[in-house]
């Protein structure tokens, strides 16, 4: 079964949603400091971690990205029943 870690970042907003992606982008802040300090889940205050999960174990959505995009990159915004993700894979296996 494959399985993968990925953090992420939700919010409420789309818009909201491609301005901090385009901040995480630049440089001007940092995957751990948006998910901190705008994250809606609970996993923000880890940075957003979500730990290591196989596949079919989270929203369709979110699995279509965390096991087929590029490791290590920031994807979205992903749209799913809880909002709006920025998800970023760290591993994949």
């Amino acid at each position: 079964m494959a399985t993968a870690s990925a953090r992420h970042i939700l919010v409420n907003d789309e818009a909201f949603c491609k301005e901090l992606k385009e901040k995480i982008n630049s440089g001007e802040i940092s995957f751990e400091e948006a998910a901190r300090d705008h994250s809606t889940c609970p996993s923000g205050v880890k940075g957003g971690a979500l730990g290591t999960f196989g596949q079919g174990q989270m929203v369709p959505e979110f699995d279509k990205v965390v096991f087929n995009d590029e490791v290590g990159v920031v994807h979205g915004p992903v749209k799913t029943q809880f909002g709006y993700h920025l998800l970023e894979i760290t591993e994949r296996s």
